[in-house]
């Protein structure tokens, strides 16, 4: 890792807010206005994740996902860091972040307000609750910019059937939070400004149960839903950078985002 490098996830470790209240420790994404997350922010994460999900180590039992402010819970990763030259490294500190989630012990919820897009939602999504405001909105928009969500390729089949992910990941289209708990993405909906407050009657309630029994049916649960997650991402990964980012019309739809301006694909 350089020194520049370092100073960047130095900095970057300021947008990762951890809070600690009894049993349940907060991660609030802190990256204004919509809490994109990028590569250094991604190792910021998985850093402070790894003492949390350490089950000798640590008391946490329930981890809760939020973004700052009212606008989102996050749009999704930087699109400045799918260029060729970032691009490995951006897809490695994002899936660590999903792989150590996997293996975690404890109960993870997502409290959501505004937009959750992209790797937002995967993140969300891959939560064991997703509790969101009635506002909130949904949505897999990398077909847009020549891409696919890899990590919601694996896990939305699974979550809401293979029609419905279909849909989602070949439109990019966004939904609202009543049509994403119809189809299973949302647990819960909230008032608007009330999420909070009801990730903490969610969290009340299920601490009247026994402890033990609760991880070891979350635990069975898991694994049930997404068997063999490790290696089936892999496979996505491989094709991720294998196939899809050496495709002209992958760099273009990065290249046009990020210069404001609509894509012209080639078709190859």
């Amino acid at each position: 890792m350089t020194a520049e490098t370092r100073q960047q996830e130095a900095a970057t470790a300021s947008t990762i807010d951890v809070r600690t209240e009894g049993r349940a420790t907060w991660i609030t994404f802190d990256r204004p206005p919509l809490n994109v997350l990028d590569t250094a922010m991604m190792r910021s994460l998985s850093r402070v994740l790894t003492p949390l999900l350490d089950s000798r180590r640590s008391s946490c039992e329930f981890l809760v996902f939020r973004g700052a402010g009212e606008r989102a819970f996050s749009a999704g990763a930087e699109v400045a860091d799918h260029t060729p030259d970032r691009v490995g490294g951006m897809l490695a500190a994002f899936h660590q972040v999903f792989r150590q989630l996997e293996r975690a012990e404890c109960v993870t919820i997502a409290a959501v307000r505004g937009h959750c897009l992209g790797g937002g939602m995967e993140l969300a999504s891959f939560c064991d609750f997703v509790v969101a405001e009635g506002s909130a909105e949904f949505g897999q928009p990398e077909i847009k910019l020549g891409c696919f969500p890899p990590v919601a390729m694996v896990t939305l089949p699974a979550l809401i059937g293979p029609r419905a992910a279909m849909d989602l990941i070949l439109t990019g289209r966004t939904i609202s939070a009543a049509e994403a708990q119809r189809l299973g993405i949302v647990t819960r909906i909230a008032h608007d400004g009330s999420v909070e407050h009801d990730v903490q009657e969610l969290i009340s309630s299920l601490k009247k149960l026994s402890p033990a029994v609760l991880e070891l049916t979350l635990r069975t649960m898991r694994r049930r839903q997404f068997e063999d997650f490790d290696a089936e991402l892999a496979k996505i990964e491989q094709i991720y950078l294998g196939q899809l980012m050496k495709m002209e019309d992958a760099r273009e739809g990065v290249r046009a985002f990020l210069e404001k301006r609509p894509a012209s694909w080639r078709g190859r």
